[in-house]
């Protein structure tokens, strides 16, 4: 009987051992320096590079006090990780651009990345979230 309880406490540990090992974090995202209070922001936060600036693994829309903004991401796993935003001015939850497709409206991504002649590259952007993390994006 001991040997059988001492067998249930070592699988009980160890159950709550992988539980706490496994924990979600959360990712806030400061994004700053925008043109305008005008509209809202549409975050997107991408877990593949073959996904970035195409299909999200999570977003949300926030809205803009005093030019500046913050998002939380909640419940995420360990893992690489890149964001992106676009300051949708005149809400129609899309990034305009000019006649040459360069945006007129505020854009960014984690790490300040900013792409040459076109979008930044996830490579660029990407970061580790190992822990409970908060990133700054500024215009």
């Amino acid at each position: 009987m001991k040997k059988l309880l001492l067998v249930f406490a070592i699988i009980f540990t160890g159950i709550l051992t992988t539980n706490a090992q496994e924990k979600s974090l959360d990712l806030t995202v400061n994004i700053s320096g925008l043109d305008s209070n005008k509209g809202t922001l549409l975050v997107a936060l991408y877990n593949k590079k073959e996904h970035f600036l195409k299909k999200q693994f999570k977003g949300e829309v926030a809205i803009i006090e005093d030019k500046k903004s913050i998002v939380v991401f909640k419940d995420l796993p360990k893992g690489e990780y890149a964001v992106s935003f676009v300051h949708d001015e005149n809400d129609n939850k899309k990034m305009d651009t000019n006649l040459f497709k360069i945006p007129t409206e505020d854009y960014g991504c984690s790490n300040n990345a900013r792409g040459f002649m076109g979008p930044p590259k996830y490579d660029d952007a990407k970061f580790q979230l190992l822990e409970n993390k908060t990133i700054e994006i500024k215009i």
